[in-house]
């Protein structure tokens, strides 16, 4: 007699950086702003600043549609701080490959993204 004991697997939690990961992968800057802070710190290949969301958004949605997306990965996360988390990436366009180094801070179970760069590798 074969008997057979189903076990109850709980669904993994999903990754609270899935939904930027994605975004990036996808080239929306909408998407990824809602996980921007309301003040950011962006590196675009050199050219750096501070902007507010909207304005991050711009320059990201620029970004994009000059290197519209083919790949988006990541390659090295730091999240032993439960509130600060950092992560590095290798972003891949048509034009260039670019390392993107992303700073995250937990606001209310919501990831932030307060610091953002791309740079040509």
């Amino acid at each position: 007699m074969l008997f057979m004991h189903v076990f109850t697997v709980e669904p993994a939690t999903k990754d609270t950086i899935d939904p930027i990961i994605l975004a990036i992968d996808s080239g929306s800057s909408s998407d990824l702003s809602r996980y921007l802070d309301t003040s950011i710190s962006l590196n675009i290949n050199g050219q750096k600043g501070d902007y507010s969301k909207n304005q991050a958004e711009l320059v990201l949605k620029d970004f994009f549609k000059k290197n519209p997306p083919l790949h988006f990965s990541l390659v090295f996360r730091s999240e032993n701080n439960p509130s600060l988390s950092s992560y590095i990436g290798d972003y891949q366009s048509g034009q260039a490959v670019y390392k993107v180094f992303i700073k995250i801070n937990q606001q209310d179970n919501t990831p932030r993204v307060y610091s953002l760069g791309f740079v040509k590798v």
